[in-house]
């Protein structure tokens, strides 16, 4: 990898670590630091920025890539989505019509979605190499 690609990951690395925080941030900050909902709106505010930042440092990354890289992304990132939003859609009709006991839960369709997306890629690499 070139030092332009190299620097961008790390960018976005860094991005990614500094929007997991401030989610983490927002949900415990509000059950065990904090009873402010004025408080609790700015951590969010502060997330949503942060997360903002992250998408921007993804798309530099992406476009850093050669066109290699930048097809081993797009597919993984198709595949990704379209298998969220299907299995996100399935896993809420699941949960609407009570035929599994516990509540849909966003946290398990993002854990999906970042598994998917990892694996896709390693697929993907193998695939294009």
């Amino acid at each position: 990898m070139n030092s332009k690609l190299i620097t961008s990951r790390n960018r976005l690395a860094k991005w990614s670590m500094a929007w997991v925080a401030t989610t983490a941030l927002v949900t415990f900050g509000s059950q065990f630091l904090w009873e402010s909902q004025i408080i609790t709106g700015l951590a969010i505010i502060l997330s949503l920025a942060v997360g903002v930042g992250m998408v921007m440092a993804n798309r530099k990354f992406v476009n850093d890539g050669d066109e290699l890289q930048r097809k081993i992304q797009l597919e993984s990132m198709a595949l990704t989505l379209g298998l969220a939003v299907v299995g996100g859609i399935a896993y809420s009709q699941l949960d609407t019509t009570n035929l599994i006991k516990q509540d849909a839960e966003i946290s398990f369709l993002v854990l999906f979605m970042g598994i998917t997306y990892i694996l896709c890629v390693f697929f993907n690499a193998r695939k294009y190499s």
